[in-house]
């Protein structure tokens, strides 16, 4: 099991963040998180249009809202 984990260990610290690596030196702090930042801008535009979808579904009345519509409650 050991050289399992070791195999997940060079996958993502070797092959996979490699380029964090060239970020990490940079002296700026906003050029070092850009990629960060991009992900939390694709985040926020996902999580937009997500809330944006839910409420034209509730404003057309298509949600089921009632107690049996949904098995576990």
């Amino acid at each position: 099991m050991r050289a399992f984990f070791e195999g997940i260990e060079d996958l993502f610290v070797n092959h996979l963040f490699w380029p964090f690596d060239f970020f990490r030196f940079m002296e700026n702090w906003w050029s070092a998180n850009v990629i960060n930042w991009i992900f939390v801008i694709i985040g926020m535009v996902a999580m937009t249009y997500w809330l944006k979808e839910l409420k034209g579904f509730n404003d057309r009345g298509e949600e089921d809202k009632s107690v049996t519509a949904h098995s576990y409650l």
